[in-house]
C-alpha cells in the first residue's frame, strides 16, 4: 500500500485556518502565543493567493486521485468475478473429463466382455454363439437361432454405439469449456494489465500530490510566520499606544503619582510452515499502510525467500481459491482492492497470513489477528478475498 494522502489534507491545510473561522481572531491569537485580544493581523495578499491556488490544485490532484481509484476497485470488482468464472468453469471442465473417464471405463469393458464372448464361442463347446448356430436340426432353427444371435450383437452394437455417442457429446462439452476458459484467461489478463496500468498512473499522480502537499505546507508556514509577525506588531503598538495614554493620564492625575486609578495592569504446519507461523508473531509492523512488506519481511524471515510486490501484485500472482477446504497454514490471504481504508486499499488491495485456527494474522499499522470471516467481512467488499502459496512454493 501507498502512504495515506488522506491525512495531509485533513492534518495540514486547516490546522489553523479553522481555529481562526471556528473561534475568530482572539482565539487564533492565542494560537500564535498572543494574548486574547482581537487582532485584524493578516498575511500578505501575495502569500494568501499562492497558498490559496496551491491549495486549490491540491484538490484537484487528489479529486483526479480518488477518481482513479474508484476506477481501479470497479475494474478489480470485474476481475474478481472473471476469477470466479475461471474457477466455475475449471470445475465444470473437471466434472466433464469425469464423467469422460467413466464413459471410456463402460465402452472398454463392453468391447471386452462383447470381444471375451465371440472368443468363447470359438473356444468352447458349451451354450454360446458358435454351437448354437451348428446345433440348429433343421433349417428354420437354424434361421430363428441365427436371429437369436443378431438380436444380442445388436444389442450390444447399440449399447456400445450409445456409450460413444456420449463421449463424443462430452468431448464437445469439454471442448466448449476449455474454450471458455481460454477466453476467460485472456480477459484476466487484459484487465491485469489494465490495472498494473492504473497502478502505474496512480504512482504519478501520487508523487504530484505529495509535492503539491510539501508546498501547501511551506506556503502555511509562511503565511503563519507573516501572521504571528502582523500580530506582534499591532500588539507591540497597541502597548505603546496603551502606554503613552497612562502617561497622559498619570500627568493630569492630581496626586502625582506613577499610577492612575482605573488603568488596568498588564499580564503575561510443516516445518516450513511452523516457521512462517513463528516468523508471523516475531516480524514487526514496518509501519502503516505497508502490509505486502510485512509479508514480505515473513516469508524472509521465515527462510522460505523474497517475493516484493504489493498486495494487489501478490493477489493476482498467487491468490487463485476461495474454496476454504483448500486453505491451509501459511497461505497468503487477500484481495486486490477494497473500500474499507479509502484511496489505498482501493488501488492496492490488503493481503495477510493464514497462521490456523480460522485466523489471519496482517499488519494493520500494528499486527493484528482476525477471524477468516472477519477478514472476508472487512476486505472482501471490493474484490473478493483468495488464498494461495506465495510464490507458488506449496509449504505443505
Amino acid at each position: 500500500m501507498s502512504p495515506n494522502s488522506d491525512s495531509i489534507l485533513s492534518q495540514e491545510l486547516s490546522r489553523r485556518t479553522a481555529l481562526k473561522a471556528l473561534f475568530g481572531a482572539a482565539s487564533a491569537a492565542v494560537l500564535f502565543g498572543l494574548p486574547a485580544r482581537a487582532y485584524a493581523a493578516e498575511a500578505s495578499k501575495e502569500t494568501t493567493d499562492k497558498l490559496n491556488a496551491a491549495q486549490a490544485q491540491l484538490d484537484e490532484v487528489q479529486a483526479q486521485l480518488d477518481s482513479i481509484a474508484n476506477e481501479y476497485a470497479a475494474l478489480a470488482n470485474k476481475n474478481a468475478q472473471t476469477l470466479n468464472d475461471i474457477e466455475n468453469v475449471q470445475g465444470k471442465i473437471d466434472d466433464t473429463q469425469a464423467q469422460i473417464d467413466e464413459k471410456k471405463a463402460e465402452l472398454k469393458k463392453k468391447r471386452n466382455d462383447l470381444s471375451d464372448r465371440v472368443a468363447a464361442s470359438y473356444k468352447s463347446g458349451g451354450t454360446n454363439i458358435l454351437s448354437l448356430l451348428l446345433a440348429s436340426g433343421s433349417f428354420e432353427e437354424l434361421v430363428a437361432n441365427a436371429h437369436y444371435v443378431e438380436k444380442i450383437n445388436k444389442s450390444d452394437r447399440d449399447a456400445i454405439e450409445d456409450i460413444q455417442t456420449i463421449q463424443e457429446e462430452l468431448d464437445a462439452q469439454k471442448t466448449e469449456l476449455e474454450s471458455q476458459k481460454a477466453d476467460l484467461e485472456k480477459l484476466k489478463d487484459q484487465q491485469t494489465a489494465q490495472m498494473q496500468d492504473m497502478q502505474a498512473k496512480q504512482q504519478e499522480v501520487q508523487t504530484v500530490l505529495n509535492g503539491l502537499s510539501d508546498d501547501v505546507k511551506e506556503l502555511m508556514a509562511q503565511r503563519d510566520s507573516e501572521i504571528l509577525a502582523a500580530a506582534q506588531a499591532e500588539e507591540a503598538a497597541r502597548k505603546a499606544a496603551a502606554a503613552a495614554a497612562a502617561a497622559n493620564k498619570n500627568n493630569s492625575y492630581s496626586g502625582g503619582g506613577s499610577y492612575a486609578p482605573g488603568t488596568p495592569q498588564q499580564n503575561a504446519g510443516s516445518g516450513k510452515q511452523q516457521a512462517v507461523v513463528n516468523a508471523c508473531y516475531s516480524t514487526p509492523s514496518p509501519g502503516q499502510n505497508w502490509c505486502a512488506a510485512w509479508v514480505t519481511n515473513v516469508f524472509r524471515n521465515a527462510g522460505v525467500g523474497y517475493f516484493g510486490g504489493n498486495a494487489c501484485d501478490m493477489f493476482n500472482a498467487w491468490c487463485y481459491s476461495s474454496d476454504r477446504s483448500a486453505l491451509q497454514v501459511g497461505m497468503i490471504v487477500a484481495d486486490s482492492s477494497h473500500s474499507g481504508t479509502g484511496a489505498p486499499g482501493l488501488i492496492y488491495g490488503h493481503v495477510g497470513i493464514y497462521v490456523g485456527g480460522g485466523i489471519v494474522m496482517s499488519n494493520e499499522g500494528a499486527i493484528t489477528s482476525k477471524s477468516l470471516d472477519s477478514f472476508i467481512s472487512f476486505y472482501g467488499t471490493g474484490s473478493g478475498v483468495r488464498w494461495g502459496w506465495l510464490g507458488g512454493i506449496a509449504l505443505s
